[in-house]
């Protein structure tokens, strides 16, 4: 059954509330425009109806869907009470306003201001290209509303343009908090808006806080300058693809500061990005000392990342190094290492480019696959001039060594971890994910790194980010 089947019909009345229509369905609930008949005003109706655990009776009421749902629901409500508890005490005029909150149908609801204007994506519209001013007059006071949210210990966690409605006197006002959580929790659900929700919020342990937040509005300011959609933040964390806003954005009509403060705000790694607000307002209001910090750390992540500005045509580059290496030559390592290691070349080469800072660094590197300790040598010693820049080392002689990477990687993964990984990869790749994945294992610090090294082999982007998703939510 759809959401807006589950819907209270039109007309329905909720103590003093009559549904007129319904708003908006999500994976919390529904959301309706009302009447409150005792003041004669429009309201927002929030109901809490999770569709995965519950269903609605035919006397309107909600109960959960199987006996093994019943704590879940029961534990998802009280948080849907605290959290409007919470919620009704902001007092921002850029944060809906809650006004109210109550109990019934054997769930709970809350009651919003309505807020009669446009979606953020109508306003623009109109008005594109945006002019700094009109821009700042959006920013500055959803950054002052949403201090007030962080202050009381909440996350909204679902910023986007759908999210911000704009007055129809001009102010910009954040709507819907049925995803807010309290920051700091053992466990938040994954909440991802494809573009806008950072990586962290793609899985349940993912170190959600201010600076996921501050993500998501700075996806919506890159959205405002450059008029195109952020690039989903789980293709950007390897090999990012996205310009930045200082590139994208129009020098003549935006500041540095503005432009550079996107881009701190959109910086994949959470540890990295402002940590609160008022990091970014301070370089927005020109304070000197915070625009050359942000200047320094987005220049620093530009130069370990394999941006946009660092591909050619005609040179592959390293994702985590952005060293040029020559086409050419690569092409003769991938020719005799596929006498080696047969059709898994290509792939291993790929990714051992990513992070090679020289040809000999690479050739090294893929060199481990050749079993023969004998073979292996004379391969390295046939591209021990491919540059000058890095000195080749003879590699050691391990013993067993068509057993080490395999052993290495049961070490650090349990067998049931990498076979899941294999399975999945191996509908992309075939039989090479078990090598893409072996190899994989011996590198990556945890099973989401693990994913993420392994759904770097895909190269359709599209298949890419379905891959990262599923994985992400098979493990929560």
């Amino acid at each position: 059954m759809s959401g807006k089947e589950l819907a209270l019909r039109q007309g329905y009345e909720l103590q003093e509330y009559r549904i007129e229509s319904t708003l908006g369905v999500g994976g919390f609930g529904l959301t309706y425009l009302a009447t409150d008949t005792n003041l004669n005003l429009k309201v927002a109706l929030k109901e809490y109806l999770p569709g995965n655990l519950a269903l609605r009776r035919e006397d309107q009421s909600i109960a959960p869907k199987s006996d093994d749902s019943v704590d879940t629901f029961k534990w998802g409500l009280e948080r849907f009470l605290d959290e409007s508890r919470t919620l009704a005490s902001f007092r921002h005029p850029n944060i809906v306003r809650v006004m109210r909150f109550f109990q019934a149908n054997q769930t709970a609801y809350m009651v919003m201001e309505f807020v009669a204007g446009q979606q953020l994506s109508d306003w623009v519209r109109a008005r594109r290209p945006v002019d700094e001013a009109s821009l700042r007059g959006v920013l500055l006071p959803l950054l002052d509303g949403l201090g007030v949210v962080h202050d009381s210990g909440f996350l909204h966690r679902d910023i986007k343009p759908g999210n911000i409605f704009m007055r129809d006197d001009g102010s910009p006002v954040l709507l819907d908090f049925g995803s807010a959580r309290q920051a700091g929790a053992s466990e938040l659900t994954a909440i991802v808006t494809p573009g806008y929700a950072p990586l962290e919020q793609y899985h349940t342990h993912g170190k959600q806080g201010p600076w996921s937040d501050i993500y998501a509005l700075g996806g919506v300011l890159y959205w405002l300058v450059t008029g195109n959609k952020p690039v989903e933040a789980a293709a950007r964390v390897r090999n990012d693809p996205m310009p930045p806003a200082i590139q994208a954005g129009d020098r003549n009509r935006y500041s540095e500061a503005l432009l550079t403060s996107i881009d701190w705000m959109l910086i994949p790694a959470e540890d990295q990005r402002p940590q609160s607000v008022s990091e970014i307002k301070a370089v927005l209001q020109g304070n000197q000392e915070a625009t050359q910090r942000v200047s320094e750390i987005t220049q620093r992540v530009a130069q370990t990342t394999t941006g946009f500005a660092a591909q050619s045509p005609t040179a592959l580059a390293g994702g985590f190094t952005g060293v040029v290496l020559d086409r050419e030559v690569l092409k003769k390592v991938e020719v005799e290492l596929t006498k080696h290691i047969g059709p898994i070349a290509p792939v291993v080469i790929r990714s051992a480019a990513k992070k090679a800072l020289s040809i000999s660094q690479l050739v090294e590197a893929v060199a481990k696959d050749i079993e023969d300790d004998a073979l292996r040598g004379q391969f390295i010693k046939r591209f021990a001039n491919a540059d000058s820049s890095t000195p080749v080392s003879q590699p050691s002689r391990p013993s067993a060594p068509s057993q080490i990477p395999t052993a290495l990687a049961a070490q650090r993964f349990e067998a049931t971890v990498l076979s899941k990984a294999e399975a999945a990869l191996s509908k992309h790749l075939g039989p090479l994910a078990r090598v893409v994945v072996k190899r994989a294992a011996m590198k990556a610090g945890d099973e989401s790194e693990l994913y993420l090294l392994i759904a770097d082999e895909i190269e359709d982007k599209s298949e890419r980010k379905t891959f990262i998703r599923k994985a992400m939510a098979s493990r929560e």
